[in-house]
Parts: structure tokens; C-alpha cells; sequence
């Protein structure tokens, strides 16, 4: 009993990887999109994903970082946002489907501030087939994959 009591003390104890600080924001394009088409509310849906997926993977692949700064350069929804539908009031929200996905970059600092890696990455559903259920969905898709390809290549 000693012995596991021991072990669980020091796992809490153990540093955990994971980056220091996330930031994300928008390139001046894909902000004029949130103002003029998706609602500057859905800017912050998509920041929220991507610094979820980011501390999960860089936990997940024992990366330490200082600070990761993420751009969202262009996102496109699976389906109609809140101001898309109130925009436009023929738009039925529920049956409404499109190809989305998101285009990021992002640069990893170390504690020194020197860049540790960098990554552009985008990823767009190809088939209306495959649109998901949430607004965000394949945006959402592109995020975990984007943090997983980033987490491994700064692992190297």
C-alpha cells in the first residue's frame, strides 16, 4: 500500500509537458470574414477547439514549449452559423450543409523565445457526404489534426 501510495506521489509531482501559453487569432482575412459573414462570437468557438487540441497533444507527445502563437488563416463552417441564419432568413439551418474545414499556421518558442518549429497546415472535407453535425465540424476535424501533426513534429 506504501509503494502505490509512493508512486501516485510522484506522478502528481512529475512535470507535465505542455505549452506555457497558446495564443490564437485571426489573419486580417478571416477576420473580415467573422465581421461580415460568421459572427465574431464563432472566432472565439474555434479558438476555444484549437487550444484544446494543442494542450492535449503537445501533453500527449511530452512537449514542452514556452509559447505557441496560432493564426487561424481561413475557416469555413459545415453548417450555417447564427449570423449566417439570421442574415439570411430563406437559409434553413438544420438541412443546410456545406464542405468546411480551416487553414492555420503556427510557431512554437522555446523558454528563450527562439522558435522551436512551425507548421502551416490546412484540411477541407472533400465530400458533402461526409458533412458533420455541428457547425463547426470539419473546422473542428482540421484543428485535431493540425495539433497532432504539430505536437510530432516538434517532438523530433
Amino acid at each position: 500500500m506504501k509503494t502505490a501510495g509512493l508512486a501516485l506521489l510522484f506522478l502528481a509531482a512529475a512535470p507535465v509537458a505542455a505549452a506555457g501559453e497558446i495564443a490564437v487569432s485571426y489573419s486580417p482575412e478571416f477576420t473580415e470574414k467573422l465581421a461580415d459573414d460568421y459572427g465574431m462570437k464563432e472566432g472565439e468557438v474555434l479558438a476555444g477547439r484549437i487550444q484544446r487540441d494543442l494542450e492535449r497533444e503537445l501533453r500527449k507527445a511530452g512537449v514542452d514549449v514556452a509559447r505557441v502563437d496560432v493564426t487561424i488563416l481561413d475557416a469555413k463552417p459545415s453548417r450555417p452559423t447564427f449570423k449566417q441564419g439570421s442574415d439570411t432568413p430563406g437559409l434553413d439551418m438544420f438541412r443546410s450543409v456545406s464542405i468546411g474545414g480551416m487553414e492555420l499556421k503556427a510557431v512554437a518558442f522555446d523558454a528563450s523565445g527562439a522558435p522551436a518549429g512551425e507548421l502551416e497546415y490546412d484540411w477541407y472535407e472533400n465530400d458533402i457526404r461526409n458533412a458533420g453535425l455541428t457547425t463547426w465540424h470539419d473546422a473542428s476535424r482540421a484543428s485535431s489534426r493540425f495539433a497532432s501533426r504539430f505536437a510530432k513534429d516538434l517532438k523530433k
